[in-house]
């Protein structure tokens, strides 16, 4: 039963019901099974899915088959604009959650999201995260708010541009057509002396291929993915850097019903995930990396000094400001955590 589904059930007053008969219900102290949504499809071969079925496999193995963790692959409870409200509401006790896809309902937890491009790694992304949901108590209120946790986080891979056509200098980018979403993207694109175009993740490879785009921001794995490297054949490692991509976050009231030991185990996970969530993403874009030369793909240096220059753009300036304010709002020292996020 999809989520949208419960909603409809919840309107003619037998959502409990509903809810009850099917087991969806999240926090169940009685039960020693949770629940796991998410929109990723089953059996995906991609670093998302097999970081989640370690999670999964972990959680049973370290409390001692006690507890397991069953997955609804493939959006069956929820679709992935869905999740964050779904999980909220009780349909799940763990999911993924795409922030970037709720910059204004997450505004603290997408703070690398304003600040593209930016220097770090997936993994330091990853470690930023964990460390200012552990200093700065703001970042978990914010979700909080929402009856939600986070568990670990997932940041996205460094992200370049692949695009249809070689790209070697900025002037090769202007008047080119680039796919953006989000508050940076547009500005930085505009900075370059492209045109951004706001175009959903499932349409972009048609766009490509028809040549209503010349370019997308996205990383290798991603693009294997997508299969974006069928239709463009360059791969310009542009320095975005890394985005924070996925919250693994819990229901909160499922989360506060675990007994202790279960609470340790879940914490553990959470803090060891990103690890094994970036090996497992490593080793997945050294495989496409190896496929690329098999294929066509060719990958393209560019100068790290003339991105990071763009950065001084007023509107890219400006959405940076605007994050820092909202932080500064929250009572949250933003000047002195947007400066990981710089150059």
């Amino acid at each position: 039963m999809s989520f949208r589904n419960l909603r409809r059930y919840a309107a003619t007053g037998l959502f409990g019901a509903v809810l009850a008969g099917a087991g969806l219900f999240a926090g169940q102290a009685s039960a020693d099974t949770y629940k796991w949504i998410t929109s990723k499809p089953q059996g995906a071969n991609d670093a998302q899915a097999i970081s989640t079925q370690w999670f999964v496999d972990e959680f049973k193995r370290r409390t001692g088959g006690k507890h397991e963790i069953q997955v609804f692959w493939g959006g069956s409870v929820a679709k992935t604009r869905e999740i964050p409200d779904a999980l909220s509401a009780g349909a799940g006790d763990f999911g993924d959650i795409i922030t970037p896809y709720f910059q204004d309902k997450f505004p603290l937890n997408n703070a690398v999201g304003f600040f593209i491009p930016q220097p770090n790694s997936t993994i330091e992304i990853a470690l930023m995260m964990q460390k200012w949901h552990r200093v700065y108590p703001q970042f978990d209120a914010e979700l909080a708010k929402h009856n939600l946790k986070a568990v670990g986080f997932r940041p996205l891979e460094s992200y370049g541009l692949l695009c249809r056509e070689p790209v070697k200098s900025l002037d090769d980018l202007k008047g080119k057509r680039i796919r953006t979403y989000g508050f940076a993207y547009p500005k930085i694109v505009e900075a370059m002396g492209a045109t951004p175009v706001s175009i959903a993740t499932s349409e972009a490879y048609e766009a490509l291929q028809r040549g209503i785009l010349d370019c997308t921001p996205i990383g290798p794995a991603l693009a294997r993915g997508w299969k974006y490297d069928e239709v463009a054949k360059y791969f310009v490692e542009f320095p975005f850097g890394a985005s924070f991509g996925h919250l693994v976050a819990m229901n909160r009231k499922s989360y506060d019903a675990m007994p202790d030991d279960v609470k340790a185990v879940v914490e553990g996970l959470g803090r060891e995930y990103a690890m094994r969530y970036a090996v497992d993403l490593e080793i997945q874009i050294a495989e496409v990396l190896r496929g690329w030369k098999d294929s066509g793909v060719t990958v393209m240096e560019f100068p790290v000094d003339k991105a990071a220059a763009l950065v001084g753009n007023p509107g890219v300036q400006e959405i940076r400001k605007t994050w820092i304010e909202k932080a500064n709002a929250a009572g949250l020292p933003g000047e002195e955590i947007a400066a990981e996020l710089k150059f």
